[in-house]
């Protein structure tokens, strides 16, 4: 099975020396509306834009994602 975004994205939470994707996947982690299971490009960045804390920013979201699928 396929991880999700959110699966993936756990991997940079908590880190001492935060930086934008440690400071993306905390803030996604404590949204509790964040898509946990969804794997799909728009309909995670449709969320960013129009839902997400301002600290998840779509520019930090496109660098993430592109680590994404590249696994």
């Amino acid at each position: 099975m396929e991880r999700s975004f959110y699966q993936f994205a756990l991997k940079y939470r908590g880190k001492l020396d935060a930086d934008d994707f440690s400071h993306f996947s905390d803030s996604m982690f404590l949204d509790h509306s964040f898509p946990k299971s969804e794997t799909d490009f728009e309909r995670l960045s449709k969320y960013i834009e129009e839902k997400a804390h301002p600290v998840m920013r779509a520019s930090v979201f496109d660098e993430m994602w592109r680590e994404y699928a590249d696994e």
